[in-house]
């Protein structure tokens, strides 16, 4: 069974999770064979889900927690995807995620031009989750700030599970679970439902998701994996950032256009794939491929009726298809080689209408919009001596976009039709050394990429057609860090300098109609922590923490990026009684949300606690959690819009909740 995971995690397709093991047999996701963290050239974290304090599990930041270098941004907002931002990339984005690869079971959820959402993951499926930062990361392709991978696992007894979830606002959540394992396949439908009337106004959610996964041994060294998800949320109203005057003043209260425009979001996502993994003892290969549909209408707070603009009302048809294949070999006794390649295609149909205070008008956009990128990788290890090993690799990616406008109002609303091809070379060199069976270094460099998204380069300033002037973000990257695996004390401190040219920034913003251009240099630097520690038989502890001093060439830091945080975890766990305590500490820096850092968005300080139980019979288990978010009640701003026209720019935390849930499972 340890041969089948490790072979599974060398496809980068598995569904397989890892629980918690020693130090030296932790595996992490690479487009190589796999080898335990000590041998990677760069800063990983492989994560159990089950370390995180237990939650509603509707935001995807709560996998997230205490992960050093990841910044992910609660913003109590479903209308709008949780913000995720590493060692700085993505910070620009004002909704969902860019610059970082977002992937489940190896599948890819970023599109080919690199933007992402994570309301489609089922979040319960995800027992593990493992962060690839740094220049390894630039082999994965369009990805510049590295790659989050989140893994379920594989069904390995029949039983059915129902869990009940319920939190403060009328906040509620079902979910319906049947796994069925035979002696070749093993297949696992899921079903979930959320609703709630969210901390603020104009603040509701509703979603349903669906899920069923199948997986059939073929033989003893082949696999195959099929997926199918629906996620439907047909309700998520949008409340709105504030302007820091307003949230000082009253940070539970709803931006008043919000409802005068009736700001809400539907989404309808479907997606299928199937993999096929061979597992040899010499070869390890896989092959991947998806389709998926997307479908999004959007109420912005404005009317959205000058003809020059793009609407208020969003409808985006989305549908996007992918594949992706690797090999893994043996070249020499030292020597492994992988190669690979991927292809993904996406098509937008989007129009934009009139905001008739919160109906439908007329049509402001008409365009169709095409992503197609291709890629070839390579990536060698080779083991030199029995301390010393190497990782080199290279990808070549070619993106290619397309418009066609057919809004065209002569004088008026010119033609923004063109077509625009990108091409850029990655590269990663790396070297870790076992100084002994307890420590190991690392160093690496490398070179990444990030387009613009098909959104970013829809417009110009002064002339029609895509923005043919808007170009890839690259960046040049240095890392180095050390690790240590001792029996009580396990963790890893890194630090890196990533120098960026032509950093992808808005340009103008006016009636929602939004440029952008390259910028100058800018830099990134920091130092990250990472730490986890067995205090005695009932009492373990982890830490993390991140220095990043992020800026333009001016000086003036990055918006949307703090330079500091920390996070810190204690769990108490009386034996022999299943009971489990934990408190939690989570400090953010202060974040500034402007180019020019006028407005800046205070530190703070919170504390979270929690209480689990779990009672195992025969054939039944019952696992009740209880949890304290915010003790303190404090007021803080989960969120920044960056660089917000009119000067909403905070979005508000949540205040203290007190959450609940129960899982009941039955074995048969």
């Amino acid at each position: 069974m340890r041969h089948v995971l490790i072979a599974l995690a060398v496809a980068g397709a598995s569904s397989s999770g890892y629980a918690q093991q020693q130090a030296d047999e932790v595996i992490v996701v690479t487009e190589a064979a796999p080898q335990s963290q000590r041998d990677t050239a760069a800063a990983v974290s492989n994560l159990s889900t089950d370390e995180q304090l237990p939650g509603l599990r509707i935001d995807a930041g709560e996998l997230l927690q205490g992960i050093a270098g990841v910044q992910s941004d609660q913003r109590a907002n479903y209308a709008q995807d949780t913000r995720i931002t590493l060692r700085g990339f993505g910070a620009r984005s004002a909704f969902g995620v860019r610059g970082v690869l977002l992937r489940l079971d190896g599948i890819p959820l970023s599109m080919p031009d690199g933007q992402a959402q994570t309301s489609s993951i089922l979040l319960d499926e995800a027992n593990n989750v493992q962060v690839l930062r740094g220049p390894l990361a630039s082999i994965y392709g369009n990805a510049a700030g590295g790659v989050i991978d989140w893994r379920s696992q594989t069904p390995e007894i029949s039983q059915l599970r129902v869990d009940a979830l319920a939190g403060a606002n009328s906040t509620s959540r079902w979910l319906v679970q049947n796994d069925w394992v035979g002696e070749r396949d093993a297949i696992r439908v899921v079903g979930a439902r959320l609703r709630t009337d969210g901390p603020r106004d104009q603040n509701s959610a509703e979603r349903d998701q669906l899920a069923l996964r199948w997986y059939r041994q073929l033989t003893d060294d082949m696999r195959l994996i099929v997926r199918a998800d629906d996620n439907d949320a047909p309700l998520l109203q949008d409340p709105g950032s504030l302007t820091p005057t307003d949230w000082r003043a009253d940070p539970e209260q709803t931006f008043g256009g919000a409802s005068r425009f009736n700001t809400r979001k539907s989404i309808h996502h479907q997606q299928v794939s199937a993999t096929v993994l061979g597992t040899g003892a010499e070869q390890q290969w896989h092959v991947s491929a998806w389709r998926g549909w997307r479908d999004i209408e959007q109420y912005l707070p404005f009317p959205g009726s000058d003809l020059t603009s793009s609407g208020a009302v969003i409808d985006l048809r989305r549908a996007f298809t992918g594949i992706d294949a690797a090999m893994t070999m043996p070249l020499a006794n030292t020597i492994k080689l992988t190669i690979g390649g991927a292809w993904a295609d996406q098509d937008d149909r989007r129009f934009g209408y009139v905001n008739d205070f919160g109906s439908r008008g007329d049509v402001r956009r008409d365009e169709l919009g095409t992503v197609t990128s291709q890629s070839l990788f390579t990536l060698a290890e080779w083991q030199q001596t029995e301390a010393l090993s190497w990782q080199a690799g290279v990808r070549y990616n070619e993106v290619d976009f397309s418009v066609d406008d057919y809004f065209v109002v002569p004088g008026v609303n010119p033609e923004d039709s063109g077509a625009l091809s990108m091409q850029a070379t990655s590269w990663s060199l790396g070297a870790s050394y076992q100084l002994n069976d307890d420590w190991s270094l690392f160093i690496a460099r490398g070179r990444g990429f990030e387009t613009p998204t098909l959104t970013e380069l829809a417009y110009q300033n002064d002339a029609t057609g895509i923005n043919e002037d808007l170009g890839p973000a690259k960046n040049q990257q240095w890392e180095a860090g050390i690790e240590w695996q001792r029996p009580e004390l396990r963790g890893q401190l890194s630090a890196f300098q990533i120098d960026t040219s032509d950093e992808i920034v808005v340009d103008q913003s006016n009636d929602g109609r939004t440029t952008y251009v390259n910028a100058e240099r800018t830099e990134r630097r920091g130092v990250e922590l990472q730490t986890d520690w067995t205090l005695s038989d009932t009492l373990d502890a982890r830490f993390s923490a991140t220095w990043l001093d992020a800026t333009y060439s001016d000086g003036n830091r990055l918006p949307g990026i703090a330079e500091q945080q920390a996070y810190g975890q204690l769990n108490w766990q009386p034996l022999p009684h299943p009971l489990r305590v934990q408190l939690a500490m989570d400090y953010r820096g202060d974040v500034v949300a402007t180019d020019d850092n006028a407005v800046i968005a205070p530190s703070h300080v919170l504390w979270h606690f929690a209480v689990q139980y779990e009672h195992v019979g025969q054939q039944w288990s019952i696992s009740p959690w209880l949890k304290l978010h915010n003790v303190g009640d404090r007021d803080y701003v989960g969120s920044v819009v960056v660089n917000q026209g009119s000067g909403r720019a905070f979005e508000p935390g949540v205040g203290r909740e007190l959450r609940a849930g129960v899982s009941v499972t039955r074995r048969y």
